[in-house]
């Protein structure tokens, strides 16, 4: 009898020990949660899940150490594991390394540590959007004027104004007398990212960036054109930046067709191929000579496109090699917080984009079929096109740089 009593005490005795155990390790977990001990912990697995490169422990654990170093506290020789490194890191300056360690990732200085603020400053951009502008103030009327009053306001400004004025706003009268661009300019303070113009017979397009509103501006700008009789095409390609680059397979689409492979990213070794979701746009079919204009500030998806239009022969591209920003950033949230006064995400590189002959872009941009800056430039494009008229439309485009 005294044998089973001990027995269920020692029972007893054994599952309170558990739970208590367990309960003082969840403790433990929730208070080092939201610390900079945590975040750090957290930022070093994000890299390693979701940066483009295989990166080994070995290699990052000597990237932060390197930090650490800079900034004042070398780690010792023996600290070589994540677990080892965390606990011996300045947690006074856990932002600060993170911010450096993540800028230091090769291509150095395209992946950091963004504040919300930063974060809604990339937000505005992807979507064409700049808070400090006012459109409606450049021509003095009041927010939401009618198109009929935007006309009258510039009609008063145009004569007196001065040639940097004048383009100021001639681009804001754009904007706010056509019915979709001042939609969402009123609704959003979103820009147009797409203009276009008539040149003889060729349609003269202009792409700025890539913003989620791009691909319904881009079909309604061909739509807008179908019934004229015009067969060349300029898609003008300099200077974009780039921007939302989930939609570049979606654009590629409306030349190559659907299910078509419009191009790969790489990955961690692997080859992470996109194929268009897209058919054929109608509209588009009846340009049979193309030519893409580039130049050294034509950047990230801008040159993806250009190097799709190079590999399906889909045009010719003529101007300067491209920029060479061959990266796919994303933000990741972090859920560790520990500044009262900041919440911090990863912006970080997970990707890097590849050219027609599957080189990476970044560091090599994408050259030009043609180069802008032989001599016989027009020559050339004259053999390939037999077109006088579109070389005219290009002597044109280009007199006005």
């Amino acid at each position: 009898m005294k044998l089973r009593i001990f027995l269920v005490l020692i029972l007893i005795f054994t599952i309170a020990y558990a739970f208590f155990q367990k309960h003082a390790s969840i403790v433990k977990t929730q208070a080092e949660k939201n610390t900079p001990k945590a975040f750090l912990s957290e930022v070093y697995d994000k890299i390693k899940e979701n940066y483009w490169e295989k990166i080994e422990d070995e290699k990052l654990v000597e990237a932060f150490k390197s930090v650490s170093a800079s900034l004042g506290k070398k780690l010792p020789a023996e600290v070589k594991t994540k677990d080892e490194l965390i606990k011996n890191l300045d947690y006074s300056k856990a932002a600060t390394i993170a911010a450096q360690v993540l800028a230091s990732l090769p291509p150095v200085g395209r992946s950091g540590l963004f504040t919300e603020k930063q974060e809604q400053q990339l937000k505005n951009t992807v979507n064409n959007v700049d808070p400090s502008k006012d459109l409606y103030k450049d021509l003095g009327v009041a927010k939401g004027a009618s198109e009929a009053v935007v006309e009258q306001a510039f009609q008063k400004k145009q004569a007196e104004a001065s040639p940097e004025e004048l383009k100021k706003i001639t681009y804001a009268k754009e904007v706010l007398t056509e019915k979709d661009t001042k939609e969402r300019y009123d609704k959003g303070g979103i820009e147009p990212t797409i203009f276009t113009k008539i040149i003889g017979d060729t349609l003269y397009l202009q792409f700025k960036k890539f913003s989620p509103t791009s691909l319904d501006e881009f079909q309604k700008a061909f739509d807008a054109q179908r019934e004229r009789p015009l067969d060349s095409l300029i898609f003008d390609l300099r200077g974009n930046i780039g921007g939302a680059i989930d939609s570049t397979a979606y654009f590629l689409g409306y030349f190559i067709g659907k299910n078509q492979s419009a191009f790969e990213f790489y990955k961690k070794g692997d080859y992470l191929p996109f194929r268009t979701p897209t058919d054929k746009l109608p509209s588009i079919a009846k340009y049979k000579q193309i030519v893409v204009l580039v130049d050294n500030n034509t950047q990230s998806s801008a040159e993806m496109m250009a190097a799709t239009f190079k590999k399906y022969h889909l045009g010719l591209v003529l101007g300067s090699s491209t920029k060479g920003w061959g990266t796919v950033e994303r933000v990741f949230p972090i859920d560790n917080q520990f500044d009262p006064a900041n919440k911090y995400s990863l912006f970080m590189v997970h990707s890097i984009t590849l050219r027609d002959d599957n080189q990476p872009i970044e560091g090599r941009g994408v050259d030009p079929d043609i180069k802008l800056t032989d001599k016989n430039w027009n020559q050339q494009l004259y053999s390939y096109f037999r077109n006088q008229d579109l070389i005219n439309a290009l002597k044109r485009v280009y007199s006005t740089i």
